[in-house]
């Protein structure tokens, strides 16, 4: 999935003819912390509920002040993975994307944690096991070929990584809540097995939290 899939018109931008006091409103409005801005379709910055509040003249336009503000974006191609990365790395409840600095929209964080429960199946019911490996032993094909060789499927897997450690941990999501027979054969191949999930209320109580979460983003 890419950032051009992700806009949403939900949000609008600042124009440097608006006042500080109408991002204090829009940014509650709207319940984010950043707003863009733009000046004739051209990206200007994302300016904060700090950058306002430091303001004198808040009732004046964004253009008679003096703004330092960030300018962070992603371009229309680029993968999801790096829209999340620059928002945790940044903290931002939303991300501008641009092309050839022409504003094309904004990210919100909300939208995109939903489309991301969508593309690791989140919310379908299915079962997780989270294996233990050595760095050298990983094979993504060997673990799928033993999931198919019981019938299932693998219907999406990350990778957790630990400094200064020579192991990582394999979650994968499987697409039924039945996973006794996979879980054998892993045993019976030398895996380690950390944890698994296999029950349909452990799916429901993930579907749950994840419409907990997505409520409150919205709050």
């Amino acid at each position: 999935m890419l950032a051009i899939d992700l806009i949403t018109d939900t949000i609008p931008p600042l124009k440097t003819s608006d006042t500080g006091s109408k991002a204090l409103i829009w940014m509650d409005e709207f319940k984010v912390r950043q707003l863009p801005i733009v000046k004739n379709l051209e990206y200007i910055g994302l300016i904060s509920e700090a950058d306002v509040l430091d303001l004198n003249q808040p009732d004046e336009p964004l253009e008679q002040h003096k703004l330092s503000l960030i300018q962070p974006y992603v371009t229309r191609y680029q993968h999801i993975f790096d829209v999340i990365k620059m928002m945790s790395e940044l903290d931002l409840s939303l991300l501008p994307v641009v092309d050839e600095n022409k504003y094309l929209g904004i990210i919100p964080l909300h939208h995109l944690f939903l489309s991301f429960s969508k593309i690791s199946s989140i919310a379908e019911n299915g079962g997780l096991i989270v294996l233990e490996l050595n760095i050298n032993d990983y094979s993504l094909s060997e673990v799928g070929q033993i999931v198919e060789s019981n019938d299932s499927k693998v219907l999406s897997s990350y990778v957790t990584s630990h400094t200064d450690s020579t192991k990582l941990e394999l979650t994968i999501k499987i697409n039924k809540t039945n996973i006794a027979d996979i879980i054998q054969t892993f045993n019976r191949y030398g895996y380690t097995i950390k944890a698994s999930f296999q029950d349909s209320d452990y799916a429901d109580n993930m579907k749950e939290r994840l419409d907990y979460l997505m409520n409150y983003l919205k709050i």
